[in-house]
C-alpha cells in the first residue's frame, strides 16, 4: 500500500507539474527573467505550493503517524547556515541555467526531451560528487579525532 500510495502521489505531482507549465524550460526561464519579458504565471503555482505545503506540515506536526499509519518524521533542523545558503545558490543557478529543477526534469523525461535527460545526468553527477566530498570530509574528521562536524 505504501508503494502504491507513493506512486499515486508522484503521478498527481507529475500531472500538476505538466499542467502548471513547470516542465517547460522556456516558461520557467521567462518567470526567472525579471529584467526582460517576465512571465509571472508561475508565481501563482509557487504560491499554491507554499499554501499546500504549509497546511500539510501544520497537520503533520500535530500527528505521530500519517493517514496510512507510517511514522511522521519532520526535519529537526531550523537553522539557516552556510551549507543551506550555498546549496540554495547552487540549486538556483542550475534552475536558472537549465530551466529545470529535479521534479519537472523527471516528469519531462516522459516527453522524450533530451534536455531533461542531460539535466538529470548532470544532476546525478553533481549528487555523486557531493556524496564523495561528504565521505572524504567524514573520513578526514575521523582521522583527526573530531567527534562531529560543525554546521557552519
Amino acid at each position: 500500500m505504501r508503494l502504491f500510495s507513493a506512486g499515486i502521489a508522484g503521478l498527481i505531482f507529475g500531472i500538476g507539474l505538466v499542467l502548471s507549465g513547470m516542465t517547460n524550460p522556456a516558461k520557467v526561464l521567462g518567470f526567472l527573467d525579471l529584467a526582460g519579458q517576465w512571465d509571472p504565471s508561475l508565481a501563482f503555482v509557487m504560491a499554491g505550493a507554499v499554501v499546500v505545503g504549509f497546511l500539510a506540515f501544520r497537520r503533520a506536526g500535530r500527528h505521530k503517524t500519517s493517514w496510512l499509519g507510517e511514522p511522521v518524521s519532520l526535519p529537526a533542523a531550523t537553522r539557516i547556515d552556510r551549507r543551506l545558503i550555498l546549496g540554495s545558490l547552487v540549486f538556483g543557478i542550475g534552475w536558472g541555467l537549465a530551466g529545470y529543477c529535479p521534479g519537472p526534469a523527471i516528469a519531462s523525461l516522459l516527453t522524450g526531451g533530451s534536455k531533461a535527460a542531460t539535466f538529470i545526468v548532470a544532476m546525478l553527477a553533481g549528487m555523486a560528487v557531493y556524496e564523495l566530498l561528504e565521505r572524504r570530509g567524514a573520513r578526514a574528521l575521523r582521522k583527526s579525532g573530531q567527534a562531529s562536524r560543525p554546521s557552519t
